[in-house]
């Protein structure tokens, strides 16, 4: 599959973490699983350092880059009141001294704690759009609205999430190459699609498996559009690796498989995963295991995208993290590494 331009028509860049992120064995998790000792690496995402980490850093490091190039004074952006994609847009808005917008859905009192508390930490002004199917078009107020005050306004997609975007996972992909070569599949949440389209791009449809979030109505189609716009060369929805079967009831609804598979990460490699994204994954990459998709003697990577700080604003997680005080642990997932 052919990839992005070359270096010559490389847009500018704002650099906001430090790279690479570690891959590092979860040899106990893997063994939890039924693969072997060497099957299972975790790609550090969550470790990229900014306002708390996450997978957007990689994407906002292009899109920033553009709208520094065109003289922004404001950036704003769409998402919901625990989005990862928005605090981390507060956060490089504060790296680069740039004014930072938050368009979410909801409205005052919907959410106070996890990454909306962090969004006002790091300055940002958050506008309340209600209904989430309004997200967009208030945005686009917001952005008149600024214009009309005299200030330079650049919109971030929902997600970070557009061919530029996604440049940065295209990045990520030849990372992973060059720290794991031998590597099969590599298994990740599909929320706004830049992510697994940027991988996708670089890696090939074949190991990619992208675990849908419940983020946007056709996932298949949004992350074939990216790729496409991406590199130059059509991809076709039916080609790529996905999962449909980690939604539950809804994009923001906890589900008896994430939930164990929260527990199993964090019990057996001290790995916490938040229950809207990185849980979803690693839920589709237990049950990829547990249906043959995903088999022993493979290099397998989960990719760690972040959210930590969604977890905190997520109270059934909590209530049910909590109730984990007065359980007994599970003798054997504390038994040492083999």
């Amino acid at each position: 599959m052919t990839t992005t331009p070359s270096a010559a028509s490389t847009p500018p860049r704002a650099r906001l973490a430090t790279w690479p992120t570690p891959l590092e064995p979860a040899p106990r998790l893997a063994g939890a699983l039924g693969l072997g000792p060497d099957d299972l690496w975790v790609k550090r995402d969550d470790l990229t350092g900014l306002g708390g980490g996450g997978n957007k850093i990689r994407k906002l490091e292009w899109t920033c880059g553009a709208a520094l190039a065109k003289g922004a004074t404001t950036l704003v952006t769409t998402g919901a009141p625990q989005s990862n994609h928005a605090r981390l847009t507060a956060a490089a808005g504060a790296r680069l001294g740039l004014r930072v917008v938050l368009v979410l859905a909801g409205k005052p009192g919907s959410s106070a704690a996890g990454n909306l508390a962090l969004d006002g930490l790091l300055g940002a002004t958050v506008v309340w759009a209600g209904d989430g199917a309004g997200l967009e078009s208030r945005s686009r107020e917001v952005v008149e609205e600024l214009r009309r005050r005299g200030e330079v306004p650049e919109l971030i997609p929902f997600g970070g999430s557009s061919a530029l975007g996604a440049r940065g996972y295209v990045e990520c992909a030849r990372e992973l190459l060059g720290q794991a070569p031998d590597l099969t599949t590599v298994a990740v949440a599909l929320g706004s699609g830049g992510t697994m389209a940027g991988l996708v791009a670089e890696l090939g449809t074949s190991r990619v498996l992208g675990v849908h979030v419940g983020a946007v109505a056709d996932p298949a189609r949004t992350v074939s559009d990216l790729v496409a716009e991406l590199s130059g060369a059509p991809c076709a929805p039916d080609a790529l690796r996905l999962r449909l079967d980690q939604v539950g009831d809804g994009y923001s609804t906890l589900t008896e498989p994430v939930m164990s598979a929260l527990t199993l990460a964090a019990r057996t490699e001290g790995i916490v995963l938040d229950p809207i994204y990185t849980g979803r994954a690693m839920a589709g990459l237990v049950a990829a295991v547990q249906d043959g998709t995903i088999t022993p003697g493979q290099r397998t990577v989960f990719l760690h995208t972040g959210g930590l700080p969604g977890l905190f604003g997520h109270a059934p997680t909590l209530a049910r993290a909590e109730a984990g005080l007065l359980s007994p642990p599970d003798a054997p997932a504390h038994g040492p590494t083999q």
